[in-house]
């Protein structure tokens, strides 16, 4: 299953000194031709996935993990 999921998917890991976060990108950036239009598309949406989880019991959760 993961490799049919692969082959649908292009996949980008970003990476920091703190974070490595591997993600699929379900979103079809092909129609939006200017390569800055399309970059600055993707950051938004970027940032809009990351403040949806900041909004779940999830990301509390995972924060609960760090309280040895």
């Amino acid at each position: 299953m993961d490799d049919f999921i692969d082959e649908l998917y292009p996949e980008l890991t970003l990476e920091t000194d703190d974070i490595i976060m591997n993600i699929s990108i379900k979103k079809d950036y092909s129609q939006i031709e200017d390569l800055d239009k399309r970059k600055e598309e993707f950051i938004n949406d970027l940032k809009a996935f990351i403040k949806e989880f900041e909004e779940t019991p999830e990301s509390d959760e995972f924060m609960r993990y760090f309280d040895f």
